[in-house]
């Protein structure tokens, strides 16, 4: 029987401690990182082109990235399909517990919170509907089965509105900053591709591989690999509007092979101006509406921790800190080793490790179902894997996360001894 799955004879006070051993598990889960990281990488979006690959002129690396670079596209709407395939252990209920938990969610924050509801772009195929008029007024739609999740952004009001539960979440710039401007989720494709070109240095290559249609518009292939070995990310490929420079499209394959990680992008695209009403929201009509305040306040009473700051945007890849030096975001001392595409963050969490084994109990078998566990000069740990982001956490706290290999991972944390 899989962990934590439960029968006819499952009494109630044990279903209590399963379900204590499930928030358990996510609490060690989360430091680990690799569902964050994982949702993050949803950053790098936007896949789905059309047949036919056009005549176009020709075109440098250097100046395509150019174009992008000068892209200056305000007015769009679309629908944009991604897929993620990140490997993430099947933990059936438990994934969206520990997704939601990861986001910050948690216990007494709302169903409609935008942090939490995104994470759930991290596995599956998904359809969103964005529009945009400048920056100032954005909207995403996540459409469900029979339901639909939207975000809201119109001046100083962020809304998020969840049709299923008919809870409305609500936040102002003014009253946190973290929410406003820099709380939106990526309203363009070119937000997702300006944070992969932030990893172009010289360890990596870029180069210009033919054109492609991306919803019936003509465009060109900018392929992003890394030239170190170690890394778990194969090519990053960025389909760019030959006209406005906008990048329609956004795959990323991995270094061990399979299907693409991420695989996103316009079926549809405009880029006349949406009607303003399109960026109007009222609460219906006995909607339950939480404040951003007091969402954070009940998150932090349910969870017996002291208040938290509000995370940066959901997806924002930039909060990776420089090779080398302290972070001013993420857990407190975070560093990185190495550069480019082999960076490892490393911070430490200032207690045990992951239980494991006889000695870990009922959680520990739980945990070593959902890691590998590893040794070295630094002692021992256990590998949290997916497709693209491996963490080690050694049984004294320590944790090295990156988007290399897990033998990338030992050496470092070898090297650290």
């Amino acid at each position: 029987m899989a962990p934590y799955a439960s029968d006819d004879s499952t009494t109630a006070g044990e279903v209590d401690e399963q379900r204590s051993g499930r928030r358990k598990a996510a609490r060690y889960i989360v430091p680990v990182t690799v569902v964050g990281v994982a949702a993050a990488t949803i950053g790098l979006v936007p896949a789905l082109a059309d047949s036919g690959d056009p005549d176009l002129p020709k075109i440098t690396a250097q100046q395509l990235i150019e174009k992008i670079a000068k892209s200056d596209v305000q007015q769009l709407s679309g629908t944009v399909r991604i897929s993620t395939d990140l490997g993430l252990p099947n933990l059936g209920g438990l994934e969206s517990g520990l997704l939601s938990g990861a986001a910050g969610q948690g216990e007494g924050g709302s169903s409609a919170d935008p942090t939490a509801k995104l994470t759930e772009l991290a596995s599956g195929t998904h359809t969103l509907r964005v529009a945009a008029d400048g920056p100032d007024k954005q909207k995403l739609s996540l459409l469900e089965n029979a339901a639909e999740y939207s975000i809201i952004h119109n001046g100083k009001d962020v809304w998020g509105y969840d049709s299923k539960s008919n809870e409305v979440y609500h936040g102002t710039s003014s009253e946190s900053p973290e929410h406003g401007k820099d709380q939106q989720p990526p309203a363009t494709p070119k937000d997702f591709a300006e944070e992969a070109l932030k990893a172009v240095d010289d360890t990596t290559s870029v180069t210009v591989d033919g054109t492609a249609q991306v919803a019936g518009r003509d465009a060109y292939k900018l392929v992003v690999e890394p030239k170190q070995s170690g890394s778990t990310v194969g090519a990053i490929t960025v389909a760019v509007d030959a006209k406005t420079g906008m990048p329609l499209k956004f795959t990323l394959t991995p270094a061990g092979g399979g299907p693409a990680v991420v695989d996103a992008g316009f079926t549809k695209v405009s880029f006349a101006r949406p009607a303003a009403s399109t960026f109007d929201f009222t609460p219906p009509k006995g909607a339950k509406v939480t404040e951003e305040k007091d969402a954070g306040k009940a998150r932090d009473e349910a969870s017996g921790e002291t208040p938290r700051k509000a995370p940066g945007k959901p997806f924002d890849l930039g909060a990776a800190p420089k090779a080398g030096k302290d972070s001013g975001k993420g857990p407190d001392g975070m560093k990185t080793i190495g550069e480019g595409w082999t960076a490892i963050a490393t911070f430490d969490t200032g207690g045990e490790g992951v239980p494991s084994g006889k000695a870990g109990g009922e959680l520990g078998g739980f945990m070593d179902s959902l890691g590998d566990k590893v040794h070295g000069k630094f002692g021992s740990g256990t590998v949290f894997s997916t497709r693209l982001v491996n963490a080690l956490v050694t049984d004294d706290g320590k944790v090295y996360a990156g988007l290399v290999t897990k033998d990338a991972l030992v050496k470092a944390a070898d090297a650290g001894k």
